[in-house]
């Protein structure tokens, strides 16, 4: 039987310069992890980011100053006096909330010899002529991504968020040229 197996593969001869239809390099079981780990992979990113901010400021003085004279003589007594006060009371506060909630694909742009990720994206969504543009980047580790290939953004390094608006809703909000020199002059 032996023998029989030696000839058999006599007849095969095995040849070193066969070339595979599966590219090592980019090959994936079917039972492989899906995570992004590589340039050019892409994963969603969570987006919820809220910030508030609160400034107080408060002031309050208080002043007294008193001057008095007097003249006597034998025959008059002459008495005045002069006396000034103030007090300067004041308050300021400040108050801001945003709230971002969105899902943004990104692209891996850079891996770090450590295994860190370099992540950007950027969406546009126009709705009845009003554009949001949305732009995210940043570091992430590749244990913080999901098995459904997620991240959150609270997660990421180096994180820059941006979110801009340009039409008609942003044109609104916008001061007039008569309220922005009210505003430079202080009336306002």
């Amino acid at each position: 039987m032996a023998a029989a197996l030696l000839m058999a593969l006599g007849m095969f001869p095995v040849r070193g310069d066969c070339q595979s239809l599966i590219d090592p390099a980019s090959f994936r079981g079917p039972a492989a992890d899906r995570r992004a780990y590589r340039v050019g992979d892409v994963l969603t990113v969570n987006v919820l980011e809220t910030t508030r901010a609160r400034s107080q400021a408060g002031t309050d003085t208080d002043r007294d100053a008193n001057v008095g004279i007097g003249l006597h003589s034998p025959s008059t007594s002459f008495d005045a006096g002069l006396a000034t006060n103030g007090k300067t009371v004041g308050a300021a506060e400040t108050r801001r909330i945003g709230e971002l909630r969105t899902q943004l694909s990104v692209r891996i742009t850079e891996v770090d010899p450590n295994g860190l990720l370099h992540v950007s994206g950027k969406q546009v969504l126009v709705v009845n002529g009003e554009q949001q543009h949305m732009e995210l980047s940043g570091v992430v580790r590749p244990e913080d991504i999901t098995a459904d290939n997620v991240v959150w953004s609270n997660r990421l390094a180096d994180a820059n968020v941006s979110l801009a608006g340009s039409g008609i809703v942003s044109e609104a909000q916008r001061r007039g040229l008569v309220a922005r020199i009210f505003r430079w002059l202080g009336l306002l």
